[in-house]
C-alpha cells in the first residue's frame, strides 16, 4: 500500500515529524519509543503503509525480514543482543494505537512473563 496521508508513521516515514531515528534502509525505518517502556525501547516499521499484522501477505516478506533484520543490527548496536524482547500488537484490543505495523524493541531491563 502506498503510504497514507493521514498515518503518523507514514509521516515519520517522509521524515514530516523529527524522531529518534536509529536505523534506516530501503525497507524500514527504526526510531525510540516518545513513551518507552525500557531503558531501550525502539520502534520498527515498514515503509509501506500496512495497517495491521491481519493485512500482511506473502508480498510483504522482505518487509518482515528487513524488520528482523534491523532488530538483530539495533540490538547489538545498544549492546542488548544478549537479551530483548520483540512484541507486534495486533488491533485495538491488543494494545494497537497506529494502525501501522510495528515492532517494539524493548532492552535494557530484564523482563518478566507474561507481559500485560
Amino acid at each position: 500500500m502506498p503510504l497514507d496521508d493521514d498515518c503518523l508513521f507514514c509521516r515519520i516515514i517522509r521524515h514530516e515529524i523529527p524522531t529518534g531515528i536509529v536505523f534506516e534502509d530501503d525497507l524500514v525505518l527504526a526510531f525510540r519509543d516518545i513513551n518507552p517502556q525500557a531503558p531501550h525501547h525502539v520502534l520498527i516499521i515498514p515503509k509501506d503503509h500496512i495497517p495491521t499484522t491481519n493485512d500482511l501477505g506473502p508480498l510483504h516478506d522482505d518487509y518482515l525480514s528487513a524488520m528482523f533484520a534491523a532488530a538483530r543490527s539495533i540490538a547489538s548496536d545498544v549492546a542488548v543482543a544478549d537479551g530483548y524482547r520483540l512484541v507486534l500488537n495486533c488491533g485495538e484490543h491488543a494494545g494497537q494505537s497506529v494502525f501501522h505495523v510495528h515492532m517494539h524493541l524493548l532492552g535494557g531491563r530484564a523482563m518478566s512473563w507474561p507481559p500485560g
